[in-house]
């Protein structure tokens, strides 16, 4: 799975660890995180990710 980056603050969200702070658990994939989910270290909306190259 495809890991994304923050681009505002440069957090990483990577499917293999999840966002355990929001109880999201580990092997969910960016696309499939829910709308309202937010960047855990600057509250960055997910229109604000991009994909890792």
């Amino acid at each position: 799975m495809k890991k994304y980056v923050c681009d505002l603050c440069g957090y990483i969200y990577d499917p293999a660890v999840g966002d355990p702070s929001n109880n999201i658990p580990a092997g969910t994939a960016f696309e499939d995180l829910p709308a309202d989910w937010v960047c855990p270290e600057c509250g960055a909306s997910k229109d604000e990710f991009s994909p890792v190259k």
